[in-house]
Formats: C-alpha cells, structure tokens, sequence
C-alpha cells in the first residue's frame, strides 16, 4: 500500500500524542438515525430533568438583542451576585466556559512539565487529560470502596506535587467526603500544594455532614479553589457557564491564563438569573431526590446491587459487560452510561431523570437483562 498523503507529517509533543480524548457522546438525533428508533430520553449526562431555570430562560430573551456587542469581559455583573449570594471575596470569583475551563487555568497556572498532579480513579476525566496537555504527570489514587481515598492521596505527595484535586460528591460513584475527613486531610497538606474541590454536584448532597467549599477559601494553610456550576442544578448545561472561588491572590494568576471574552453575554445574564430561582433549584433538588429513593428501589428489586449516590446519578452493577447493557438499551432508546471508559466495566451509570423516564429506565433494564442472560 502507498504512503497517505494526507497523513500528519506535524512533529506533535509526546505527552499530547499520549493523550486519550474524552469520549463525547453522540446527538440523540444521531442515534436515533442511526438505531432507526425515536422518542429516546437521555439518562446518561447527569443533567437536569426539568430543563433550564425559567428565570434564566427569561433573562436570555432580553439579552438576545445586545448579542452584536461584545460580553462583559470580567463577567463583573455575574460575579457581584456570586459574591454577595454566598458571602465570598469579589476578588477571588473566576469564571469559566464550564466549570471545567476553570480546572484547565489551575493547570496552566500552577503545573509545568514534569510536575505532579494527584487526581483519584477514577473520576472526572478530565484532570487526567488537562495535566497531560501541559506535560505535568498525574498520580491516580485508587478509590478505596468507591470513595476517594484521602490517606493515599496523603502518601503519594512528594516534593513535586503541586495540585491535589478532590471531587465531592465524587463522579461517577457520587461518594461524598464527610467534613471531618475533609478537615483533617487539610491539615496534612503542605501550604504550597493547591486543592481544587469540584462541587459540580454540590446541590444534590443530603448528608448533613458534607463539607461546603467556600467555608474553606479562608482557610489557613493550603489553598483552597471551588468549582461549581450552572449546568446541574439550574438547568444550563448548553450554555457552558461555571466558575471557582479560591483566595484573591491564587485568582490572580487563574486570570493571567484565560482567554478574553471566555463566557458569553447569554451565559452571563442567564447564570445571575439562574442564582435568584431558588424556587427551580429546590424543585430540582426534589425530583431528583425523589427518582433516586424510586431508582434504589426498583434495581434492587431487580435484585442488581448499586452505589448509594449523594449526587444525581449512581452505579448499577450489572452481569455483564457494561457496553452490552448500553447497546441493548440504547436500541429501547434509553441512553445511559456505561463504565468501561473508566475502569467500571461491569457496571452502568445513570441519572435521575423525570417519574416517567425514571419508569421507562427501568423496564428497559429488565428487557436487557433477561435478553442478555439468554444470549451470553
């Protein structure tokens, strides 16, 4: 066979060649084209059920026509309502296209090549992949019962450690770090390490006992960067808008490393909204909390084991390979998660979705089961 002439003849770094992109999913109407099938529902992205805040919906509207200028650049509307709806420093709000972009400044600002990141596995992926992108090296710390295993994590700091990242409630086990383990790991950690806590799920937790981040941004010892977004609990996962809150003088240098402009006009004006719809967070916070207790139930009665959750979704331990209980579902039109892509072949993940689609998941799950138990 002949060389390919269009093949990529661009030198590319080693660390970005050994990168494994994150696996996106496809538009439902894809699927749907391609599985022939229609009326799917998605339980597979952790979103939320209801759609997003009417309030923020409303606020888009009249931003709309202010759409030729520019967006405010520093986001100062948007974080003036952070700051004063939970009582933390102006100065020390940074927001990001997604929660995640903000975890991509914490590494380009504080990691170089060769430095070490410790992340726990699994959970988001996407600490891994931002930690490669800028050459540093990221240390794994295997869960230990499918939470985070702080006293690891404490083990594997060395001289060339410089962020630890924690997820709480965690994705995809939605297990939860009570404050006193939080407070004592704290302790622990030497002042020059940054702990960036990802609380995307924050909204979802019942356990009286969870630690709030920003209780912490003051702390005296390690400093400490919040994550949290506007894509679970309120409904704008489309409009990628998310921020972190951390001392003033660490948000400095986040703002050294991001682009202008990196949210928009709509994003902005739809997230302070958001903020003011107490009434569609709380609504949120009920349905989902009433289709998880409904979820429990049903899969054990399928006699399936799970993770209890403290986030919005949770883990299903099935019999076989989690890819094939996908495929079988996905052919009903139920999108849900399978766990390969993080280590949990024999497991699923799914979210909360309305009583109706919580219903349909689980008959679903049934026909895959009995059908596959037929045919492995």
């Amino acid at each position: 066979m002949g060389s390919n002439k269009y093949a990529m003849r661009i030198p590319v770094a080693d660390h970005i060649a050994g990168i494994i992109p994150y696996p996106p999913g496809k538009p439902i109407e894809e699927l749907e084209r391609e599985y022939g099938i229609h009326g799917s529902i998605k339980l597979a992205s952790n979103e939320n059920p209801l759609g997003p805040s009417p309030k923020a919906v409303a606020a888009m509207n009249q931003a709309v026509n202010r759409l030729h200028r520019y967006p405010d650049g520093s986001g100062y509307y948007l974080r003036q309502r952070i700051s004063r709806k939970f009582s933390l420093p102006f100065e020390g709000i940074v927001l990001g296209n997604g929660s995640n972009e903000v975890i991509e400044f914490a590494i380009r600002a504080f990691v170089q090549p060769d430095d070490q990141v410790i992340v726990p596995e699994p959970s988001f992926l996407l600490y891994r992949l931002v930690t490669q992108m800028v050459g540093g090296k990221p240390i794994s710390i295997p869960l230990r019962d499918f939470t985070i295993d702080l006293r690891g994590m404490l083990a594997a700091m060395t001289i060339k450690t410089r962020v630890i990242f924690l997820t709480n409630p965690n994705n995809p086990t939605g297990s939860l770090i009570t404050r006193r383990e939080f407070e004592s790991f704290l302790a622990e950690v030497p002042p020059e390490i940054l702990i960036v806590l990802d609380e995307a799920y924050i909204e979802f937790a019942r356990d009286e006992d969870t630690p709030r981040g920003f209780d912490y941004i003051h702390h005296d010892g390690p400093y400490v960067l919040v994550l949290r977004t506007f894509s679970k609990a309120y409904g704008l996962a489309g409009l990628r808008i998310g921020y972190g809150v951390t001392a003033p003088s660490v948000a400095g240098y986040l703002n050294r490393v991001h682009q202008p402009f990196n949210t928009g006009s709509l994003s902005q004006a739809a997230a302070i909204a958001a903020l003011d719809d107490e009434e569609f967070v709380v609504k949120t916070q009920q349905t989902i909390w009433e289709g998880m207790d409904y979820l429990y139930e049903e899969v054990k009665r399928l006699g399936l084991e799970y993770v209890p959750s403290q986030g919005n979704f949770f883990l299903i331990k099935v019999p076989t390979d989690g890819r094939k209980v996908f495929e079988h579902m996905l052919r009903q039109g139920v999108i849900i998660r399978p766990m390969n892509a993080y280590g949990l072949p024999g497991f699923i993940r799914v979210n909360a979705g309305l009583p109706e689609e919580n219903q349909r998941f689980i008959r679903a799950l049934a026909l895959a089961l009995d059908d596959l138990a037929h045919t492995d």
